[in-house]
């Protein structure tokens, strides 16, 4: 796709569309001298040159990249009309987007029925999963693994209920023996199992947490946000099989009670692009609310009804559908994106443990990557320095870059994968790569190559 070409076409979308109403006068005060923007325009692009590179598999930090091209363009273009999603009114043709786009994504995890919506972020997304779990358990908390986003924990404090942090096993999942215990005190409504945790992109064991929460008469939500779309792939047994996911995780979300998502992570969209699905038609009823002016259309049911947020863009749902329409939600189209991050991943970790100066912190469950810059047995104090010195050293070289991130890790996480070292800190920080873009298996061998004369040339 050449933007230069499809950008133009965009904005001719809505000036097109508006003339069949008739011409008229555009008031004054919008008026703007265009010597006036001329300046200011290279003063704002000028601006943006304090930017971090997230287009190129140089960039191999944090999980961000830039939106396809169709993403762009289908924002841009519905940006024109500015519709909101709130109500039916608001934009009718991206309301209608937006429940299209919505029971794709309800199809990709396989929930049966559902009722869902865009949002303006994963936390939003949550932050509506749990009011929901309030509404349904009132009196009971939430639990959630240790590794889990911060949201959880801090979205409880936010709804005024309480949250658990439960323990994770070796690989950084939900340990299911102390949420065992914990269910077992009913004191829980509510058990969150992440599927791709932020730091490790760690899939909890969602079967086995739902079969013990139904015996417990308790609620899963699924956090999906970051590694979601991967139940392109782990549903698939062919590709599960040669991608080395687990299926049973990603066909357990089917069974469970709701499920969040960020389309602006994998699903290739702008920020900000979340979603929250339910099972269960009927939770529409615990956003049950009165607005004389708002719902007047007729509509089976505005999108505001069954949300916590107000005013949402409608262009993201625009950009989503357009980026649906030639990347459809199948093994095939998203998923070959994705399935180029984990084959990245993989032969990644792969280097890494073969090589004399760099160790794996652990194999990666997604396409998140992590490791240190110092032999096996370092004591943890060495291995933090050394990873924050490779981080800056690779940040600050104008020539030949190198973009990673920090994980901290504490002192017993450490030692348990990694027990011959010393513990002489509270904890450690890892260096730890996204490999989001598909264009990181390519550039693998620069990559590894670059860490490697980082990491050697340390002080």
């Amino acid at each position: 796709m050449d933007l230069r070409y499809w950008l133009p076409r965009a904005a001719e979308v809505a000036e097109q569309w508006g003339e069949r109403f008739g011409p008229y006068s555009p008031h004054p005060s919008h008026q703007v001298d265009d010597a006036d923007f001329a300046a200011a325009f290279e003063r704002f692009a000028k601006r943006l040159e304090h930017n971090y590179p997230f287009f190129h598999p140089r960039y191999a930090g944090q999980m961000v990249k830039p939106p396809h091209p169709a993403a762009v363009v289908g924002y841009l273009t519905a940006m024109r009309f500015n519709p909101n999603n709130h109500a039916y009114e608001g934009g009718p043709a991206t309301n209608d987007m937006e429940r299209e786009c919505v029971a794709q994504l309800a199809a990709m995890f396989g929930l049966p029925r559902h009722v869902g919506h865009l949002t303006s972020s994963g936390t939003i997304a949550n932050l509506e999963a749990l009011y929901v779990a309030r509404q349904s358990h009132p009196g009971l908390g939430v639990a959630y693994s240790a590794q889990s986003h911060y949201t959880h924990s801090r979205m409880c404090h936010v709804l005024g209920i309480e949250g658990h942090a439960v323990a994770c096993d070796a690989d950084g999942r939900m340990d299911v023996d102390a949420l065992a215990a914990l269910l077992a005190t009913g004191r829980v409504g509510t058990v969150v199992v992440t599927a791709g945790t932020t730091g490790l992109g760690a899939v909890d064991p969602v079967h086995e947490v739902l079969a013990l929460a139904r015996r417990h008469g308790v609620r899963v939500h699924v956090d999906a946000a970051y590694g979601g779309f991967f139940a392109l792939l782990a549903t698939d047994d062919t590709q599960a099989a040669a991608l080395g996911l687990d299926p049973a995780p990603w066909r357990a979300i089917a069974g469970c009670d709701s499920v969040t998502v960020d389309p602006h992570k994998h699903g290739l969209q702008p920020y900000g692009c979340g979603a929250v699905l339910f099972a269960d038609p009927d939770i529409g009823r615990h956003f049950a609310h009165d607005s004389p002016y708002t719902y007047f259309t007729d509509a089976e049911l505005h999108l505001g009804e069954i949300s916590l947020e107000c005013s949402r863009a409608g262009a993201a749902a625009a950009a989503l559908w357009l980026t649906l329409q030639l990347l459809p939600l199948t093994p095939q189209g998203l998923g070959a994106v994705l399935a180029g991050g984990r084959r990245a991943a993989l032969a990644w970790a792969d280097l890494i443990e073969d090589s004399p100066h760099l160790t794996l912190h652990q194999r990666p469950q997604l396409d998140i990557v992590t490791y240190h810059p110092t032999p096996g047995g370092a004591p943890m104090s060495a291995v933090d320095a050394a990873s924050r010195h490779v981080l800056r050293q690779g940040m600050a070289d104008e020539q030949d870059p190198l973009y990673l991130s920090l994980l901290r890790v504490d002192a017993a996480d450490f030692t348990r994968r990694h027990p011959a070292a010393a513990a002489d800190a509270d904890g450690a920080s890892v260096l730890r790569s996204v490999l989001i873009k598909p264009e990181a298996e390519d550039h693998l061998p620069a990559l590894h190559a670059r860490l490697t004369a980082l990491a050697t040339a340390r002080p």
